[in-house]
């Protein structure tokens, strides 16, 4: 019987090492384990969030929400403090490692509001290193604000915008005069953001004074400097259509033997009119 235990010395030292390795090993692999870097994406569902009925304000505190959009990573609680006040769960200033704050938002100016739960988490030397949202949906308050709609463009009215030529020229001329450029700039904005509009129109007119000839060529000359005005102001040339019509289409009828009297009496006629082709729907 003693060789069999003379044998069975060196199995069990060798079984005892083989199993202290183990252990030491196992030892070794926990203390290389890292904590999660602060950078790295936490599971919303895995983050403890106090109960809200603990809160010292249970009714929740409206924020400035501009001031909550400044919050970052490695801010020291005393910024913090600056920037969102008392934590609401009685933590301190010292010692502690989150602080939790319970914030309102309206959904809309003076409409209804919701209240989330925020969690700001500090390492031992208090410097914030991430903050979590319960419901993780309550982030969106910090998007950017969505930029105003704009208001839709009126369309050009039916009939034809029309600009008294004496408000526009002096007589027997085709050059604006100061106050013509202002007429213009009036109209200018409804012309340029006409909705719709594929084409505009500009037509001039001159009275029956003078001959077919030389009033055709006034009242083209006419159409041309008003598209020129609309241009300078940002209309694209290309949508401008300027044609002259001389006498054509007159709006009133005048007898008067004086000349003086006739031209007055004919100043409706003298017009450039301005009117839009709509896109086909």
């Amino acid at each position: 019987m003693q060789p069999a235990s003379i044998s069975q010395g060196p199995l069990l030292r060798s079984l005892g090492l083989s199993l202290a390795a183990l252990l030491l090993g196992a030892c070794a692999s926990h203390g290389e384990q890292r904590a999660t870097p602060p950078d790295t994406a936490v599971d919303a569902e895995a983050v403890s969030f106090p109960d809200p009925a603990r809160a010292s304000l249970k009714e929740g505190l409206f924020v400035d929400v501009d001031n909550l959009r400044l919050f970052a990573r490695g801010m020291s609680k005393r910024q913090l403090y600056a920037l969102l006040g008392t934590p609401h769960f009685g933590e301190g200033m010292w010692g502690v490692r989150e602080w939790n704050y319970l914030f309102n938002f309206r959904s809309s100016p003076g409409g209804d509001y919701f209240t989330c739960q925020f969690k700001v988490d500090f390492d031992g030397k208090g410097i914030a290193q991430a903050a979590h949202w319960k419901p993780q949906a309550c982030a969106a308050v910090l998007d950017p604000p969505r930029p105003p709609t704009p208001p839709a463009p009126a369309p050009m009215p039916g009939e034809p915008l029309r600009l008294a030529a004496d408000a526009m020229f002096a007589f027997d001329s085709a050059m604006l005069t100061p106050e013509g450029r202002r007429n213009v700039e009036t109209l200018l904005q409804q012309v340029r953001d006409a909705s719709r509009v594929q084409t505009i129109q500009v037509i001039g007119y001159t009275d029956r004074i003078g001959s077919d000839r030389y009033n055709l060529v006034l009242s083209q000359r006419r159409a041309e400097a008003v598209r020129d005005a609309l241009v300078a102001g940002g209309v694209p040339a290309a949508a401008i259509v300027a044609e002259g019509r001389g006498k054509a289409d007159p709006l009133v009828q005048c007898g008067q033997a004086q000349r003086n009297a006739l031209i007055v009496c004919l100043a409706p006629n003298r017009r450039v009119e301005l009117s839009g082709k709509a896109l086909p729907r």
